[in-house]
């Protein structure tokens, strides 16, 4: 009676567990909090404003400066001494060949940083999609072990009448008894699992660990047709990172530029007025006015030479990590979409021998109900059902998970 009972209240909380008052939670919303929400990725929006402020700096090159100075002084030695004076000044590089690159050196770190989100978004969205098509795939393990811990309660139950009735023996009973405990035990071990995916979602969008009440809500794949590879070729690259290794080449160039910088001359003009007061019995004022013109110009220093070669080289390095990202890129899309065909023909399969298994296990129940069949066909059917429903479900599973990985390495939703 117990077993019963235990058995009663684990169906009915199940059953408010999975349709409950349990609000649902669609991949859009998991998608938007996410987006929201993980430190991460605000992170990279962070860094994303700091490189956008350096830049706005590097335009200061372009404009005068201004700087003012005082000063005040006395003698407490008895010579009855004190000065004062103030300062100001009005600087402005006429010719600096440094400024331009490193303005749009700070330019392509600004653009870096851009893609770099953007990457960091393909990244998140990968992360949320997988962590959602999991929790989904186990919330369907939980209603599908739930419907086996039925078929295995039916099983034990007809195992039990027949033997009252003198047509089996116990040890039929046994043998179902067995099985309907391990039904029980996976419905458990699948709860567990279902909660642990779910946590993981739930934190990538920055909400309580304390909350199990929002199910994801939704279909895992069911076999679409898998897109052409051909288009997804050269839609990789334009992924973030292709775009960071051309900046990276832009990048080269200018340090390249900067390193030139060291064989030119820089001319700077200035302004300034000073005045102090000094006195003892009486005061003596001093003003000072100045107009210039200031010139620089390295003739000789060994390591600017070394410096402009080094540059040279890197802009080589550059060109080379251009053409090595898309032969990488465009080889983990084929991958992808290599491992997308495999699910989807897996998913054939799987679907195949879930209809074989369900007419076996209905063979078996009826022959053994009317005593042409044994417990352990019985038995073996009902655990087949039960393995080919779980890989059902993980197969579907895998084609969604593949999907998602040829979206994030495409950069192209499908």
């Amino acid at each position: 009676m117990w077993k019963k009972a235990a058995l009663t209240g684990l169906t009915i909380g199940l059953v408010s567990f999975l349709a409950g008052q349990a609000p649902a939670l669609t991949l859009e919303d998991a998608l938007s909090k996410a987006r929201g929400n993980l430190p991460s990725y605000q992170a990279v929006k962070k860094k994303v404003e700091a490189a956008d402020a350096s830049y706005k700096a590097t335009l200061g090159s372009y404009l005068p400066s201004l700087d003012a100075s005082g000063k005040a002084d006395r003698d407490y030695n008895g010579n009855n001494y004190s000065s004062k004076g103030y300062g100001v000044t009005l600087s402005y590089n006429l010719y600096d060949p440094r400024r331009k690159p490193t303005r749009d050196i700070a330019e392509f770190n600004l653009e870096t940083q851009k893609e770099e989100l953007r990457k960091n978004l393909f990244e998140l969205d990968y992360r949320v999609k997988v962590a959602f098509y999991t929790a989904l795939a186990e919330k369907n393990i939980v209603e599908q072990n739930r419907v086996q811990l039925k078929n295995a309660e039916t099983d034990y139950e007809v195992a039990e009448g027949r033997r009252k009735l003198g047509a089996a023996r116990l040890s039929e009973v046994l043998q179902a008894s067995v099985r309907l405990e391990q039904a029980r035990f996976n419905v458990v071990q699948a709860e567990g699992n279902l909660n642990k995916a779910l946590f993981e979602l739930y934190s990538l969008m920055g909400d309580s660990y304390e909350r199990t009440n929002d199910l994801p809500e939704g279909e895992l794949e069911s076999g679409e047709a898998v897109p052409e590879f051909k288009p997804l070729a050269e839609e990789v690259l334009k992924r973030p990172e292709v775009r960071q290794a051309e900046i990276a080449l832009k990048t080269a160039e200018s340090n390249l530029a900067l390193s030139r910088a060291d064989f030119y001359p820089t001319l700077s003009a200035n302004l300034s007025y000073t005045r102090s007061d000094a006195g003892t019995l009486g005061t003596r004022m001093v003003e000072d006015k100045n107009a210039g013109l200031s010139a620089s110009w390295n003739i000789f220093e060994l390591g600017k030479f070394y410096r402009r070669k080094s540059a040279q080289i890197e802009v080589s390095v550059s060109e080379e990590n251009i053409k090595e990202m898309k032969r990488q890129l465009v080889l983990d899309c084929r991958k992808a979409w290599e491992d997308l065909t495999t699910a989807t023909r897996n998913l054939i399969v799987a679907d195949n021998q879930l209809r074989q298994a369900e007419q076996n296990y209905e063979q078996a129940f009826g022959e053994y109900k009317i005593g042409v069949g044994d417990i352990l066909s019985l038995v073996q059917a009902e655990s087949t059902l039960a393995g080919a429903r779980e890989q059902m479900i993980t197969a579907r599973l895998n084609v969604a998970l593949a999907r998602a990985l040829l979206e994030k390495i495409s950069g192209k939703t499908f």
